[in-house]
């Protein structure tokens, strides 16, 4: 399992956490990385950290502004060298996601830019009440649609969707959160999976939080090994 991408969520604003989800993930077993989301980010420590960090790690900002505000952001966080990953929201249309992906190819050729789809905290009920008309699947599929024309490196969605994206879409990078060790709890997650589940629907990587992170780092890593090895 190598070759398969994990991407360990650091959702703390502690650094001395931070640093301590780094490191007791580190193995040789698997590919992990961190991904560090507004908590940290937008933490005291949080961006000073970044700019120092010796990790390649994903910044998952979900950038979501009129296009011109979208590129100031990316231009202010061209001084963090390690990010290789960068989140935006497709809400933001057609043209914010053409500008971004143009703008990060001059600042930072190694930063793929993945674009984020419905959240996996909502499901077909939570849509409606939004006022949308499709249903999860059909409307992640309209915004693949739009990721894919924009040049834009790769989705974000549930392990759920993840098939039907790659069915159609055989060069995006397919990055799902959502994911559960077997026998944890989904806590406010509607659309989960387990990593083993994940991975045969073709998925590039997947985002795991709280399975790792809570209790014992390293025993819980250990278990995701033994998960995807068996």
């Amino acid at each position: 399992m190598k070759n398969k991408t994990i991407f360990v969520a650091c959702d703390t604003s502690n650094l001395k956490k931070i640093k301590k989800i780094i490191s007791q993930t580190r193995t040789n077993k698997l590919k992990i990385i961190p991904k560090f989301g507004l908590q940290f980010f937008y933490s005291k420590q949080g961006r000073k950290f970044l700019e120092n960090i010796k990790n390649d790690f994903w910044l998952d900002l979900k950038i979501n502004d009129i296009p011109q505000t979208a590129l100031s952001a990316i231009d202010s966080l061209k001084d963090l060298k390690k990010c290789r990953y960068i989140t935006v929201h497709v809400n933001g249309g057609l043209e914010m996601l053409k500008s971004i992906k143009k703008k990060v190819k001059k600042i930072n050729k190694n930063l793929k830019v993945l674009g984020v789809t419905i959240l996996t905290s909502l499901n077909n009920k939570s849509l409606k009440e939004i006022g949308h008309t499709k249903n999860v699947k059909q409307l992640v599929l309209k915004q693949a649609a739009l990721i894919k024309k924009s040049g834009c490196d790769g989705i974000v969605c549930s392990a759920q969707e993840a098939l039907m994206v790659r069915k159609k879409y055989k060069n995006l990078l397919i990055i799902t959160p959502g994911i559960r060790l077997p026998g944890d709890s989904s806590n406010d997650q509607m659309r989960i999976m387990t990593p083993k589940q994940a991975f045969k629907n073709k998925v590039s990587g997947i985002v795991i939080g709280r399975s790792l992170t809570k209790g014992n780092i390293k025993n819980n890593t250990k278990k995701l090994a033994d998960h995807l090895n068996k």
